[in-house]
Parts: C-alpha cells; structure tokens; sequence
C-alpha cells in the first residue's frame, strides 16, 4: 500500500508543476488545496528537496519550487526517494538487494519468481510516466 507521505509528496509535486507561473508557492497554500497536514507536509518537501527535486525561497514571496521541469522528473526516482525500494522483497531488488534469510535458494523460490514480475511491471508504469504525465 502506499504510504501516506508518498501519497502526500505526489500531490504536493503535481501541484507545484501544475502551477502557470513556476513562482515558489508557500507551504500553507500546498496543504489548504491539497488537504495535507502543515507541519508533515513540511519534513516531505524538505526530504526533496535535499533530493534534488525542489529549490526553495526565504522571505517575502518565497516558499518551494521545482528545480527542473515535470517532463524531467520520473515517477521511478520520486517513488525511490519517497516510499524508498520498489521491490516488495529485497531478494528482487534493484538498488536495495538482499538475501531472503529463510530462503535457501532463490532459483527455486516461488515467492521470488512473482515479486520478479511485480518489480518489472511497477517498474514499468513508473519509467514510462513523468510528473508531466500525472498532471496532464
């Protein structure tokens, strides 16, 4: 299931791309039109913007904005920064690979022959769209 602050974290990014003026937009105005919590919107904007995905703005007329264009950010690199592995088991993953501890053979393993193809087909949904893409 996803989590809430990735649930909260794609809305707040489809805002921001969503916005004519690419102005930085204010924290509060993010959560009144999103319908998100001030305060827990505040540690998911400031977790990308250490990522990479933000700039923000002190002072008057400041607050947060993309960095680079919707089209430029994949769903794949928002999904890894806010829900983190997109395998379901880490003997499927990609970036995050471990040995399943009761699992002596992964060849054999049914449960990893399955997730295998869970991890390609979310992977696939989310290298062929772009914040472009969900605002669109």
């Amino acid at each position: 299931m996803l989590s809430k602050k990735t649930k909260y974290g794609l809305k707040a990014l489809a805002y921001l791309a969503a916005q004519p003026d690419k102005k930085p937009v204010q924290i509060s105005e993010i959560a009144e039109k999103e319908n998100i919590s001030q305060k827990f919107l505040e540690s998911i904007l400031l977790s990308l913007r250490k990522t990479g995905f933000l700039g923000s703005k002190k002072g008057k007329g400041g607050g947060y904005y993309l960095i680079k264009s919707p089209e430029e950010i994949s769903m794949t690199d928002i999904m890894r920064v806010l829900e983190g592995p997109i395998a379901m088991v880490p003997c499927v993953s990609l970036n995050f690979y471990e040995t399943c501890d009761d699992c002596p053979d992964e060849n054999t393993c049914s449960v990893h022959k399955l997730m295998l193809q869970v991890r390609d087909s979310a992977l696939d949904v989310y290298r062929n769209n772009t914040l472009k893409d969900i605002i669109s």
